[in-house]
């Protein structure tokens, strides 16, 4: 069994809740990434934030990037993996919710983040076509 501890990328990098949607953006910059979870102050998992949440959500909206915060975007109860739920878990999880990323928890704690792509080298060929076409349409 792989589990998503083993495929995972460690280390996580969280945008708080009470940031601005503005550092958000800067930190998605740097990191060259599209999507941060957002921690609260509590160190535990709030949500997860896109580049697409930032503009649709706020932008488009008419909504101040500098006075928004990346906690006024986080909606219900985050989607998430086990670090030690096995790979396939994870691909059942990103095709009911029809997400790319997953945090992965340990306890209550972020300890990583599983991609689309980490699932599919991790899954015969025959188990991720179909899940990974539908996910990124």
């Amino acid at each position: 069994m792989v589990t998503a501890r083993e495929i995972m990328t460690p280390g996580a990098e969280c945008v708080g809740e009470n940031d601005t949607l503005v550092t958000a953006a800067q930190k998605m910059r740097d990191l060259d990434v599209g999507a941060l979870p957002i921690c609260g102050e509590d160190g535990r998992l709030h949500g997860m934030l896109t580049d697409r949440d930032i503009v649709v959500k706020c932008i488009a909206d008419g909504g101040d990037p500098s006075s928004a915060t990346a906690g006024s975007l986080a909606q219900g109860k985050p989607v998430t993996i086990g670090a030690d739920d096995d790979v396939s878990e994870a691909l059942r999880t990103m095709e009911k919710h029809q997400v790319r990323r997953l945090p992965v928890i340990d306890g209550h704690q972020l300890v990583g983040m599983v991609a689309q792509a980490d699932v599919a080298l991790a899954l015969a060929p025959d188990q991720v076509g179909d899940t990974v076409a539908e996910i990124s349409e």
